[in-house]
């Protein structure tokens, strides 16, 4: 029997049909579920997920937002995510709802990849270098001014070595993952997400001399943030965080452990680019000049 966690949203349109077909292929599949509570109260039938030490796999119904979410509950667990797209770019998703059905045939037969993803580990250190908070991200780690006008004044090393001194709206810590995520909207590379890198991408910075850098996995990353308002924010994933001040100290490097992500044969990182995101130019139109 497979131990399957489920999390999602109700919000969603659609989760209530998607459920109802999760819970009818459950007897066939063999699976047993252990639902979050919002989906427990949705769905009536079940068990509660509260220790997600118990999955083999963690079933994620949403969008982007709900894997990563998904990603934080088992936090280096070692049980692949299977995504379903209710949203509407479900770029690290593996199907779509009117998919579900096939995809835990193919998951319940052994036929996909659970793909190795790095993911990060940020600490924010207080003034006398002791540590205030701890967290994990798969897609970024953001140290930002909210919604302040003035830029800050950061400074980064990797490791005992200088990195950069800049004044900017602040700062995206990327893994591969998370390089189509916000480090792609402030100017950062795209990087094959399978690879281990950490891309460090500054927000609008105040300068014409910085561009976005790919440093290895193995490093660590110190950054403070020697002026601007009083108040900033360490986000990650765009879901999560804690706030950090000016002479404090954000150290974010590779996690212990990975995030596994279910793969189907036949699917390809490149095809979901052009379909999600539209890389590689306007076929449609390239194929006109062509004729």
């Amino acid at each position: 029997m497979i131990q399957v966690g489920v999390v999602g949203h109700s919000g969603y349109v659609g989760l209530r049909e998607v459920l109802h077909d999760l819970l009818r292929l459950a007897a066939e599949l063999n699976l047993r579920l252990y639902l979050e509570d919002e989906l427990f109260a949705v769905a009536g039938i079940g068990e509660r997920l509260t220790d997600p030490d118990v999955v083999d796999v963690l079933l994620t119904l949403g969008g982007d937002g709900t894997l990563l979410r998904g990603a934080r509950i088992l936090a280096g667990r070692p049980a692949p995510i299977l995504g379903v797209n209710l949203g509407r770019v479900g770029f690290l998703t593996a199907c779509a709802g009117n998919e579900l059905e096939e995809a835990l045939r193919r998951l319940s037969s052994g036929d996909y990849v659970a793909e190795s993803r790095m993911a990060l580990e940020a600490r924010t250190m207080d003034r006398d270098d002791v540590e205030r908070r701890r967290l994990f991200a798969l897609n970024d780690v953001v140290l930002h001014k909210g919604g302040f006008a003035r830029v800050l004044s950061l400074e980064v090393h990797a490791g005992d070595e200088p990195v950069a001194r800049f004044s900017a709206d602040g700062l995206v810590v990327s893994t591969p993952t998370g390089s189509t995520g916000y480090s792609l909207s402030a100017g950062g590379p795209v990087v094959v997400p399978t690879l281990e890198s950490i891309i460090l991408t500054p927000i609008s910075a105040h300068t014409l001399s910085l561009r976005a850098l790919v440093l290895p996995p193995t490093v660590q990353l110190r950054v403070r943030a020697n002026d601007g308002p009083e108040q900033l924010l360490v986000t990650v994933d765009g879901q999560a965080g804690t706030t950090f001040a000016p002479g404090e100290t954000l150290l974010v490097q590779r996690a212990e452990r990975p995030v596994l992500i279910v793969r189907f044969p036949g699917t390809s990182f490149f095809a979901r680019l052009t379909r999600k995101l539209g890389w590689g130019g306007l076929p449609d139109r390239d194929e006109d000049r062509r004729c």
